[in-house]
């Protein structure tokens, strides 16, 4: 067993530890990434890049489908599911496979271990393939774990009946009928990818509406779409077991006080996430977690426990890749010396349902929470002519101003490449952008960018395109 000294070690090479591990390469501290699977974590192997993959796929195949008013008429689509699979491992496998690269060559060591807390400075690597164990002593120590699936009980996953959001992924069918159980992002954006593939859908809620955590506005149109495709949705609902009958899984449903059953061929639970800290024997350290099991971190992203950090999902919501990098790089800048914090205004987070809902910022009832007049501009696809020619013209685009000093509080957009579209809002924000900045910035016709611009033109009262609201 070798001792091995590093000023820091980065356990979790997913998007909050790989970039850690890259930017203290590059401010010159001796560092060690350490991962006990696959480089890239669940965004890269089973999240982000592969449902987007799939997400991509068959929008072309449902886009196709719905092509007659345009003129053009293609037969039904023949879905090759092994080969979208095939596909989308290949994508996976481009981004993945650079990773370990990538830190090497910004002067990190990577290497492919369990880590173990010994005591706050000592970890114990243990190597899958035999090798002796190491111990690394570091000054500077930090935790990106990630998160898993939630399960519940009665839905244990079997990988067949019942999945998680990686068995989803995996699947190289298409089941007849798919349920999701939690009507948040992930159930929505799988439940759709296989809606679009001929699967009857049906999402169970246990609150009363889909996409809770949004505005009810943006999540409206998704609703919308979901029913328009043939989805049964059930709120004020709970899943409280299923049974194998007749070559289906029948789910016991409880809604309203009355029980009914669904059937299925597939059951997605997405009913949140749980960071990874079991295993870690954390316990040694003396770090200090939720109620809930994350870590508690300050604006250094620092713990309680001198020299360990925590980056990403382990740290709490929002659950967002983008945020687990940024965070792993103000890591790197205070291990480095560096006066640096977690200070960022806005994280913006995107839904890649169909229609897309992206958003920046705060919501009205957030502002107004926080003590702010609003003003609110608004401004639907349904009159944008990029949106119009390329007969994408469900959602809007929604721009929230301070109404005395026409700060830009929050853009909220669902509507085509919302996603895409977010970008120039969370800039706006960040760089305490006013109104005017917006409106006044020419953007390129036709294009769906104009949008945001014709949204904040009309929260100032100033709008071309639309009737302009008496404030």
């Amino acid at each position: 067993m070798a001792i091995i000294k590093k000023t820091a070690l980065v356990i979790g090479a997913g998007t909050g530890g790989y970039p850690c591990a890259i930017r203290l390469g590059q401010l010159g501290v001796d560092a060690m990434l350490v991962e006990k699977d696959k480089p890239g974590g669940v965004c890269l192997n089973v999240g982000c890049i592969p449902s987007k993959a799939l997400i991509s796929a068959t929008k072309l195949a449902h886009k196709a489908q719905h092509a007659s008013n345009m003129g053009i008429t293609f037969p039904a689509p023949v879905v090759d599911m092994k080969q979208m699979q095939t596909w989308k491992s290949s994508v996976v496998k481009k981004l993945t496979s650079g990773v370990g690269s990538l830190v090497k060559a910004n002067g990190s060591e990577y290497r492919q271990a369990t880590a173990e807390f010994l005591a706050p400075k000592r970890v114990k690597l243990t190597y899958s393939d035999g090798k002796p164990d190491d111990i690394v002593e570091a000054e500077h120590i930090v935790i990106a774990t990630g998160s898993l699936p939630i399960q519940i009980p009665g839905f244990e996953y079997d990988g067949k009946r019942i999945v998680d959001s990686t068995g989803a992924l995996d699947l190289d069918y298409v089941p007849q009928e798919f349920v999701v159980v939690g009507g948040g992002y992930i159930g929505l954006e799988l439940g759709q990818t296989f809606q679009r593939l001929g699967s009857k859908l049906t999402v169970i809620e246990g609150l009363d509406r889909l996409l809770p955590s949004l505005d009810k506005e943006l999540a409206e149109p998704v609703i919308r779409q979901i029913k328009a495709d043939g989805g049964e949705i059930l709120t004020g609902a709970k899943a409280k077991g299923w049974i194998e009958r007749d070559g289906k899984a029948w789910i016991s449903i409880e809604q309203n006080g009355a029980m009914r059953e669904v059937s299925a061929d597939v059951i997605l639970v997405a009913v949140g996430r749980v960071p990874i800290t079991r295993g870690l024997a954390l316990e040694r350290t003396g770090v200090k977690l939720t109620d809930r099991g994350f870590i508690i971190v300050d604006q250094r992203l620092q713990t309680n426990v001198p020299g360990i950090y925590a980056a990403g999902d382990v740290v709490g919501q929002p659950m967002l890749a983008h945020k687990a990098s940024h965070e792993g790089e103000v890591i790197a800048e205070v291990i480095a010396g560096r006066k640096a914090i977690n200070d960022a205004r806005v994280i913006p987070a995107v839904v890649f349902t169909e229609p897309e809902i992206a958003s920046a910022g705060l919501s009205k009832a957030e502002a107004e929470a926080k003590g702010h007049k609003v003003q609110i501009g608004k401004f639907p696809f349904a009159i944008s002519g990029r949106a119009l020619a390329i007969d994408e013209t469900k959602g809007f685009v929604q721009v929230v101003i301070d109404a005395q000093d026409e700060r830009i509080l929050g853009v909220h957009i669902v509507g085509p490449e919302a996603s895409d579209l977010i970008s120039e809002a969370a800039l706006a924000i960040e760089m305490g952008a006013y109104a005017p900045d917006l409106s006044m910035t020419i953007h390129p016709h036709p294009t769906l960018g104009e949008a945001v611009m014709e949204a904040a033109k009309h929260a100032i009262g100033e709008a071309i395109h639309i009737q302009n609201a008496k404030h």
